[in-house]
C-alpha cells in the first residue's frame, strides 16, 4: 500500500511511521497553518561523513530551518534516546524548534538563548510565530 506524500511530490511505501508523518505534515498545514511550500521530508544532513535523514524540516520564508519533527511509528516509544537523536540533528540545522511525535504522544521544545538549550513547550507553534 502507498500514500502520496505532497513534500516528495510522489507515492511512497505507508509503513507506520510513514502514516504519522503524512498526519502530521496535514495537521502543521491545518492547524498550525504552516505552508507545504515551506516543509521537506527526508532532508539529509551530513555529521561528519555520517549521512542522516530529517523526516520534517520547516522553513521559514527567507528558508532558513525553523523546526525538525521526528516521527516514529505508533508503538515505538518516544526515549531519552529519541531526543538525543533530534538534538544531533538540531546541532546542524541550528533551529529554533524541535517535536517529536509517534502519532500517539508528541513533544515539542524551543530553544532558550539564556539558557542555550532546548526547553520543553506545551504546543507546536504556529507559522506565524517564527
Amino acid at each position: 500500500m502507498e500514500v502520496f506524500d505532497p513534500l516528495r511530490k510522489k507515492n511512497v511505501a505507508l509503513t507506520p511511521e510513514e502514516g504519522v508523518r503524512q498526519s502530521f505534515i496535514k495537521w502543521l498545514q491545518e492547524k498550525r497553518g504552516w505552508p507545504l511550500s515551506v516543509m521537506m521530508s527526508e532532508t539529509q544532513i551530513n555529521i561528519g561523513a555520517v549521512k542522516f535523514r530529517c523526516d520534517i524540516v520547516c522553513y521559514n520564508k527567507q528558508l532558513e530551518p525553523q523546526m525538525i519533527v521526528e516521527c516514529k511509528a505508533p508503538d515505538v516509544k518516544i526515549t531519552k534516546e529519541t531526543f538525543e537523536q533530534i538534538w544531533r540533528y538540531a546541532i546542524i540545522l541550528k533551529v529554533k524548534w524541535l517535536a517529536i511525535t509517534n502519532g500517539v504522544a508528541t513533544f515539542a521544545c524551543e530553544y532558550d538563548n539564556k539558557a542555550g538549550e532546548y526547553k520543553f513547550i506545551s504546543d507546536i507553534p504556529r507559522y506565524e510565530a517564527q
